[in-house]
């Protein structure tokens, strides 16, 4: 199994961290999805034999997330 962390923006209530857990889940070969409101932070644990980043986070897009490579800088002004 693999662990990836990413930051996900555009969420701003507890439906849309349910919305991006659930799309994340459906992709197969994801085992575990927490997502942090507050921290804008998903953390996926998933078979890499099976999934890959890439497929995770455009399961998060579809739903109208912005998905957010690691070391990206946010601007928050």
């Amino acid at each position: 199994m693999k662990k990836e962390i990413f930051t996900v923006q555009g969420m701003s209530c507890e439906h849309c961290v349910r919305a991006v857990e659930n799309a994340v889940k459906s992709v197969a070969g994801v085992a575990s999805i927490k997502v942090d409101l507050k921290t804008s932070k998903a953390e996926v644990e998933f078979d890499d034999t099976k999934a890959t980043l890439d497929k995770i986070k455009k399961a998060a897009t579809e739903e109208g997330y912005s998905p957010v490579e690691p070391g990206t800088k946010i601007c928050m002004c």
